[in-house]
C-alpha cells in the first residue's frame, strides 16, 4: 500500500513555497498526498513570528496523536528551528523535528526518527526535485533565504540563518518549469527578497530575465526592506510591464524613535522618500505595509506618528500585529512592555484606518479596465474571484470562465477587501 502525506502550512508565504517543495520530496520517494485525517506522515510546517502561531503547533500536535491511527509527526519550519529539542521534550510523541534549510534531508529522517536544525553550506534546492509540471496559475518562487538585519523584535534571523541569494540561473530555469506548467503569475520570495543578490545578478536583473520568459503574464515580489529599494530595481518598475504595480514595503511605525529602538535602519522620512521616487516610476503603483503596535515603549505620540504614515501614504492594504515577545530577540528584555489592553485599542484604531484607506483606494479604482486572474470560486454560485493588477480581489460573474483563466473586467463597485468587476473580454487558460 502506498504511504501517504499531508503538510499543513503556518505563516508566510515562504513557509507555502517550503511546503510545495517538502510535497514534491516526498513525493519522489513514493508517497502520496492526503488528508491531514488519514495521511501516514503529517508535517506541521510552522511559523515562529507570533507566540500564537508556535501554539498552534502543539495544539494541532496533540490532535493528531490522538488519532486511532496514529501518523508520524513531523515539525518543520521555524519553531522547529528555533525550539529543537525543547519541542521533543514537551512533546515526546513527534517522530522528526526538521529546521527550514535541512528539509531536503527529511526522507532519512523519516526512516530513523531524530533532530535536524542543521544549517548546511550546502544549498537545499540542489537536493530537491525538479519543480511539478503541474500548476497552480499563480505561482511562489523563494529566490533568497535568511536575514542580517537583525530587527530588535524579529526571530528571522535565528531560525533562517543569514542572507543567502540562489544563483539566478538556477531560478530562470525554475521559473521556466512553472511557467510550462501552467503558471500565468510569478511571486518572488525572501525574507528581505530586494537584497537578492547572486554575485552577479541583483532582484532587478533578475525580474528582467523572468518578465521575458515566454507565457509569464505578471511577475511580483515580496517581502522587501526600505533599505533595500535600489535604484535599479525602482527603475523596474517602470520599465518592466509584467512586473505588477503592487510593492508590500513595510515600515513596521511612524515614529523615528521607534524605528531606532527597532533596528529598522530607516527613518519615516527616508521611507516616505523611497515611496516618493517609486509613484514617480510607476504612478499607478499600490503599496502595502505591514505595521507593529504595543512596541516595548510605545507612548501615545508615537502611536499617533504610525496613525499619520498610514493617512500620509494611502495604503492600498497593509498587515498589522500586536507585538509579540519572542524569546532570545533584544526586544523582550526592553523596558515599557504594553499592557495588552492598551495594545488592543491601539490595533483597533490602527485596522479601522488602514480599512478607510483600503476604502478610498478601491474606490478610486472604480471606472478602471484591467485584467484578473482568476484564482478561486466566490462565496456565492457563478461567482469567481480573481486578481487585479494592484492585488485586489475582484469578484466577477462570467459564464464559461475558469480559474486560472485571465479576464478583462470594468472595475464598477468597491468594498475595503474587494471590488466588483463587469466582464469584458476573456483570455482562455490552457487545458
Amino acid at each position: 500500500m502506498t504511504a501517504t502525506y499531508h503538510v499543513k502550512t503556518f505563516g508566510c508565504q515562504m513557509n507555502v513555497y517550503d511546503s510545495e517543495r517538502i510535497g514534491e520530496l516526498l513525493e519522489a520517494e513514493g508517497y502520496a498526498a492526503a488528508g491531514i485525517d488519514t495521511a501516514d506522515v503529517v508535517v506541521l510546517n510552522t511559523c515562529h513570528i507570533r507566540e500564537k502561531a508556535a501554539e498552534k503547533t502543539y495544539s494541532d500536535i496533540g490532535r493528531l496523536k490522538a488519532r486511532v491511527a496514529k501518523p508520524k509527526v513531523v515539525v518543520a519550519g521555524c519553531v522547529a528551528q528555533a525550539e529543537g529539542a525543547e519541542i521533543v521534550a514537551r512533546a515526546p510523541a513527534i517522530d522528526v523535528v526538521v529546521g527550514p534549510n535541512a528539509y531536503h534531508r527529511l526522507p532519512a529522517l523519516l526512516a530513523r526518527g531524530g533532530i535536524d536544525t542543521d544549517m548546511p553550506a550546502a544549498s537545499k534546492f540542489a537536493a530537491l526535485p525538479p519543480r511539478r509540471a503541474v500548476s497552480p496559475h499563480s505561482a511562489f518562487l523563494t529566490v533568497q533565504e535568511g536575514c542580517d538585519k537583525f530587527c530588535t523584535f524579529c526571530v528571522v534571523p535565528y531560525t533562517r540563518g543569514a542572507e543567502v541569494s540562489r544563483p539566478a540561473d538556477a531560478l530562470v530555469a525554475e521559473a521556466q518549469a512553472l511557467v510550462a506548467g501552467g503558471a500565468k503569475e510569478i511571486t518572488l520570495l525572501g525574507q528581505n527578497v530586494n537584497a537578492y543578490c547572486d554575485g552577479a545578478t541583483t532582484l532587478a536583473g533578475l525580474i528582467r530575465r523572468i518578465a521575458a520568459l515566454p507565457g509569464l503574464a505578471r511577475l511580483r515580489y515580496i517581502t522587501s526592506h526600505p533599505r533595500d529599494m535600489a535604484g535599479d530595481l525602482i527603475a523596474a518598475h517602470a520599465e518592466v510591464p509584467a512586473l505588477m504595480p503592487y510593492l508590500h514595503l513595510p515600515v513596521q511605525s511612524g515614529s523615528d524613535r521607534l524605528l531606532r529602538a527597532m533596528n529598522r535602519a530607516h527613518t519615516t522620512a527616508s521611507y516616505l522618500a523611497t515611496l516618493d521616487r517609486l509613484r514617480r516610476a510607476r504612478p499607478d503603483i499600490a503599496l502595502s505595509g505591514d505595521f507593529i503596535v504595543g512596541f516595548p515603549g510605545e507612548t501615545d505620540a508615537d502611536f499617533a506618528a504610525t496613525l499619520r504614515i498610514v493617512a500620509d501614504v494611502g495604503y492600498a492594504q497593509a498587515y498589522s500585529f500586536k507585538y509579540s515577545s519572542r524569546p532570545g530577540t533584544p526586544a523582550a528584555t526592553m523596558a515599557g512592555q504594553v499592557p495588552e489592553a492598551v495594545k488592543d485599542a491601539r490595533l483597533a484604531a490602527l485596522q479601522a484606518a488602514i480599512a478607510a484607506s483600503a476604502l478610498a483606494f478601491n474606490r478610486a479604482s472604480v471606472g478602471t479596465r484591467c485584467d484578473i486572474l482568476l484564482d478561486r470560486p466566490g462565496r456565492r454560485p457563478g461567482q469567481l474571484i480573481g486578481k487585479s493588477p494592484w492585488l485586489q480581489s475582484v469578484v466577477v460573474v462570467s459564464p464559461g470562465a475558469r480559474i486560472g483563466d485571465m479576464l478583462a473586467v470594468d472595475l464598477i463597485d468597491a468594498q475595503p477587501n474587494s471590488l466588483e468587476g463587469a466582464p469584458v473580454t476573456l483570455t482562455r487558460a490552457a487545458a
